[in-house]
């Protein structure tokens, strides 16, 4: 049985629907039709078809960093949606993720929606999951200004949305394009915004504002692993701006050894430039997480505490046989950047520990021994705003086109 709509409000008598389109979405990369409405996704469907589990397959459907874009002078907005969000056996279900609403770039308002499904984890090596079905709800802004406005909903940056329908009390217009640069960003959970309190506060989307770019999001939970299908969506995507994170994944599933890594970067990079040969491409390192600075993976939940924590449960001794450190791992990024630099003027290299270090970590320290919080999130981007769109800086240049 398909699910039911939360009844408009009745205060404002006079509502207009509003088709939710393609043309309304800013950073995602690809949608889906589905029967209550439209899903956006973060992977093109080429890709999606090529998505090895279910880690992945929910992650890029998270809509890291998407949003409903238009223009409008309306005072009452209601944005249906049928949310699905995600919850461990054993453990309370999640609160509902957070609408954020920009009115000219500004967060003016938030909202959650209630209802919805919610996917319960099972096995948290295999991602098995059942599925509980729950009913559409409505994300309401009222008393917004009566004047013409731009208008930027940010979906909660980890649950899976599907985009219903969109009322407001004004008729709504497309957002016409500003001029900005696209930054595309792929990175792990981190970037995703593990642990970020509401979808502007990821600090991808912090270091995007100060920066003046639009966002695309490709920071995926658990899967920053140099697949080759994600570089081919990098390759073809509008991007004026590209960054990468990596490492962090590859360390934590044990995912290869120093042999296949240094090789499988090179791919990834080549691949991204058969499509954007001359775009600045910042490679970034793994911010300090001491769980993995010298301890390989992989690693492991861990919840005998009574809340969620990792641990790193490979042997340090095993090094010398290849096996993956976040230390070993910087030096290699080093390296290749080093040498492909020599014919890529357009290729940095940026160590994550300049936006997350020993200071951070006395300061504002990993909850789970993973994840930054909330706090740590706006650190971040703070410091990547500044290393990557700061005065002489890869992406402060004013030769890149702007699309």
């Amino acid at each position: 049985m398909a699910p039911k709509a939360e009844a408009p409000s009745t205060e404002a008598p006079d509502w207009i629907t509003t088709p939710i389109t393609p043309q309304l979405l800013r950073g995602h990369l690809d949608f889906e039709i589905t029967p209550h409405g439209l899903l956006p996704h973060r992977l093109p469907s080429r890709a999606r078809r090529q998505v090895p589990d279910r880690q992945l397959a929910v992650a890029e459907a998270q809509p890291s960093g998407v949003r409903v874009v238009f223009r409008t002078a309306a005072t009452r907005i209601e944005l249906d949606t049928l949310p699905t969000r995600r919850a461990y056996r054993g453990f309370p279900p999640p609160a509902a993720g957070v609408y954020d609403l920009l009115i000219d770039g500004r967060l003016t308002a938030q909202a959650t929606v209630a209802g919805g499904n919610l996917r319960t984890v099972t096995d948290l090596l295999t991602q098995e999951a059942e599925l509980t079905e729950g009913p559409i709800g409505a994300a309401r802004f009222t008393g917004l200004p009566g004047r013409a406005k731009d208008v930027e909903i940010w979906l909660p940056h980890t649950e899976v949305t599907e985009l219903v329908a969109l009322r407001t009390d004004a008729p709504v217009e497309p957002l016409p394009g500003r001029g900005r640069k696209i930054w595309l960003h792929h990175g792990s959970s981190i970037s995703h915004g593990s642990n970020a309190a509401h979808p502007t506060g990821t600090w991808p989307a912090i270091a995007a504002a100060r920066g003046g770019v639009e966002l695309v999001n490709l920071g995926f939970g658990g899967s920053a692993l140099l697949d080759p299908f994600t570089a081919r969506a990098i390759r073809d995507a509008r991007a004026d701006l590209i960054s990468l994170k990596v490492g962090i994944n590859v360390v934590n599933s044990d995912a290869m050894r120093l042999r296949a890594f240094g090789p499988a970067v090179h791919g990834f990079l080549d691949t991204i430039r058969e499509g954007h040969p001359h775009t600045p491409l910042l490679l970034v390192s793994p911010l300090l997480c001491p769980l993995h600075e010298d301890t390989p993976g992989p690693l492991m939940p861990d919840f005998t505490a009574g809340t969620l924590r990792f641990r790193a449960t490979g042997d340090p001794a095993e090094r010398a046989a290849g096996r993956l450190t976040l230390t070993v791992i910087r030096e290699e990024l080093a390296r290749i950047v080093g040498l492909r630099a020599l014919d890529d003027p357009h290729l940095h290299y940026l160590d994550g520990r300049r936006l997350y270090g020993e200071h951070e970590y006395a300061e504002l320290p990993l909850p789970d021994g993973l994840h930054p919080d909330a706090a740590a999130h706006r650190r971040i981007g703070e410091h990547f705003a500044r290393h990557a769109f700061g005065p002489n800086q890869p992406f402060n240049t004013t030769a890149i086109h702007a699309t």
